[in-house]
């Protein structure tokens, strides 16, 4: 019986130049395309985060210099959960989270129906109008409001008082001149207002976008049975913009726990009497800037993130396909 013997591996033909071009296009062109995207976010996306989950864990000035950093473990972590201010500001955020993120949906929900339903003619100048707030400086919005809450000449103060004259519900309406920006129990309403100013007209815009995406044929139907519009709102609309809502709760939680220049710019970056305006992105900026302890402000960083988490996980059980509005 003959043995077989293996057999030589013969040289591969040298390809030609135009092929080996050709074989670098199509495995390797499309990374070197996308490679910025990723070198930019390494550099200005990702390296940012890990060093500041390294530096919670340091004890570093900022004025001394990078050479002057020492590790401290948990202690910047424990000092935030032990600072009265830090509860304070976590509490003033949350409550300012409250007052504008719910007045926000609770309006832009129905504006958003009343204009996909009764305004289409002219659905696409009223959206720009009512998004024309949330592309306009904050800082410009913030002085705005700043001269509107004024307390001696200030144009809301004005119209209470003139509100408050009515004969029937003049009761509903102080007569006397409200402190807005100097009282303590004024302040954070006055926050509130701006925000909802500023960002209805984002939400109307998703939730435009999301009743759009629902097909016509169900209000058609609807329509047909004789329901009402109330009737095709709740048990069609409601329903169907489960997953917008969700996005546009999650962004208001988001954006509300991280509020910084509409406050600080109302309070002149006090915090307002009583601090019931010091948020908790502010007290941030003041353990850097005033105090010079980078590390503790790195860590009520991570503090907050793991806030938001929750607080986003909370929300996907209520708006997901497992939570209570998936249940209907």
């Amino acid at each position: 019986m003959q043995s077989s013997l293996p057999r030589p591996k013969l040289p591969r033909p040298a390809l030609p130049a135009s092929a080996r071009w050709n074989n670098f296009q199509r495995r390797y062109a499309p990374y070197l395309f996308i490679s910025p995207f990723f070198l930019l976010f390494a550099a200005f996306g990702l390296f940012p985060i890990l060093f500041s989950l390294y530096l919670s864990f340091q004890d570093w000035q900022p004025t001394t210099g990078l050479g002057s950093m020492k590790f401290v473990g948990w202690r910047n972590y424990a000092d935030n959960l032990t600072d009265p201010t830090f509860w304070q500001s976590l509490k003033n955020t949350l409550i300012l989270a409250l007052e504008s993120g719910l007045p926000q949906h609770l309006i832009a929900i129905p504006l958003a129906f009343a204009i996909f339903t009764a305004l289409k003619r002219i659905q696409n100048l009223v959206t720009a109008v009512y998004f024309l707030p949330y592309i306009t400086s904050i800082v410009a919005i913030s002085v705005i409001f700043f001269t509107l809450f004024s307390w001696q000449y200030g144009v809301i103060n004005a119209a209470l008082n003139a509100l408050s004259h009515l004969p029937v519900i003049g009761g509903l309406f102080p007569s006397e001149k409200v402190n807005w920006l100097g009282e303590p129990k004024s302040i954070q309403p006055a926050v509130a207002m701006v925000i909802v100013w500023r960002y209805t007209g984002w939400n109307t815009l998703l939730y435009l976008a999301g009743l759009q995406a629902i097909p016509r044929e169900l209000y058609e139907a609807a329509e047909v049975d004789g329901a009402t519009r109330w009737q095709s709102f709740r048990h069609i609309t409601l329903p169907l913009l489960r997953p917008t809502m969700f996005m546009a709760v999650t962004l208001s939680l988001i954006g509300g726990f991280q509020l910084f220049e509409e406050p600080f710019i109302l309070t002149n970056g006090s915090g307002g009497p009583g601090q019931t305006g010091l948020t908790t992105v502010m007290y941030m900026y003041r353990t850097y800037t005033a105090y010079s302890d980078a590390g503790l402000a790195a860590a009520m960083c991570w503090l907050l993130f793991i806030v938001i988490a929750v607080l986003t996980w909370l929300n996907g059980r209520v708006f997901g396909r497992s939570g209570l509005a998936g249940r209907d």
